[in-house]
């Protein structure tokens, strides 16, 4: 993040302390769900806290519980990392697009080398039927020519876009790289909990190979699995745990692993990000920027749910880019705590929040609209 950015958020964080004044009735607000977001509520509890007097329990125990307690209005706050569609949404459900991230290619190979992966070659390790780091698509996918993609920004920070709302490319870059892996197994490391991450991962993987990935996509990572997880090559290779931060830890202590979390994990564990390709042809890291780009593509239904399009020609596109969603109710039966919850999901919503946790993305432009009128809506 920017120091530009980071006084622009000291600035906005001051105004709402003057505006907001601390409420004399304070609210403990108890929240659950996807561990995706986790590091960036962490961020705007404290936000919450210094503008409004209240305060937030979070358990970051995975989507499925998010999607749970929402059901039985356990607690106030809920997140999901996957729209809740199921047949045990209440009929009162109301989904808030809240913010945008990465999910990154994480992995523990020990040379400071960036890692390049193609889609398919990432759908073939975490199928298993890529088993060694230096099998030759992987070998193919960095022993080459690579293009990367650079966004022109304007003075604050922030990609300029041209008048259809694209991102305006500053430069391509092109680089010929070398990489001598080594010959190790590589451990696989999934989600093992029910996870709105695996839900857009298993997705991602379908919708970049099909024929391979040939399931529906699922919250649960072995549902989706092509294949029977339980073979023999599998055990032992395969391996699952639970949450953001149990896979990221396990793969911290893991030699030759590789896994998938939202990209702040990678940081808090000093695990290496892999660039991924894209329709285009180019690769991109999991930045903001890039994720952006990729999100661009995407369609939104008029509850503010998205479809993404993982074969977007968007040049410099990461494509492996998730919305994180607040989970809300017309109905709440803990009426008094209204305000507070009204509160927070402006909160979380606002650049107050992301801005403090750089590996977040805001929710801006036409979906704020959908954000803001489904804020409105709770009650």
């Amino acid at each position: 993040m920017k120091l530009s950015k980071k006084l622009g958020v000291i600035a906005l964080i001051s105004g709402l302390m003057i505006s907001t004044a601390p409420s004399a009735m304070a609210v403990d607000l108890v929240g659950q769900g996807a561990s995706f977001p986790a590091l960036l509520i962490e961020e705007c509890k404290v936000v919450f806290s210094k503008t409004t007097g209240h305060s937030l329990t979070y358990a970051a125990t995975g989507s499925g519980t998010g999607r749970d307690g929402s059901d039985k209005q356990l607690g106030q706050i809920w997140f999901s990392d996957t729209a809740h569609t199921g047949s045990t949404a209440r009929p009162t459900l109301i989904h808030i697009p809240a913010a945008a991230a990465p999910i990154a290619i994480l992995h523990n190979l020990p040379a400071k080398t960036q890692l390049y992966l193609s889609p398919e070659t990432t759908a073939k390790i975490f199928a298993g039927t890529i088993t060694k780091w230096n099998d030759p698509a992987i070998a193919a996918d960095n022993n080459r020519t690579v293009t990367t993609v650079v966004y022109k920004k304007d003075s604050k920070g922030d990609v300029v876009k041209d008048k259809l709302g694209n991102p305006v490319v500053l430069r391509k870059a092109s680089k010929k790289i070398s990489y001598t892996l080594p010959n190790q197994a590589i451990k696989v490391i999934y989600r093992a909990d029910k996870s709105g991450t695996s839900g857009n991962f298993t997705a991602w993987l379908s919708g970049v190979t099909p024929t391979l990935w040939n399931k529906p996509k699922n919250d649960t990572f072995v549902t989706a699995f092509p294949g029977n997880i339980n073979d023999a090559g599998n055990i032992g290779r395969i391996v699952g745990a639970n949450f953001s931060a149990g896979v990221s830890q396990l793969a911290a202590a893991t030699k030759y692993s590789i896994t998938f979390a939202e990209v702040s994990y990678g940081t808090k564990y000093g695990l290496k990000s892999a660039a991924i390709g894209n329709a285009s042809g180019n690769f991109a890291l999991p930045t903001g920027d890039a994720t952006a780009a990729f999100l661009g593509s995407a369609k939104v239904d008029a509850k503010g749910i998205f479809t993404f399009d993982y074969g977007t020609k968007e040049a410099g596109a990461y494509t492996l880019g998730i919305i994180t969603y607040m989970l809300g109710d017309s109905d709440y039966k803990d009426k008094a705590a209204l305000p507070a919850i009204k509160a927070w999901a402006n909160l979380i919503t606002s650049p107050a929040c992301t801005d403090l946790a750089p590996d977040f993305i805001a929710i801006t432009g036409t979906l704020k609209k959908y954000s803001d009128a489904a804020i409105a809506k709770l009650g």
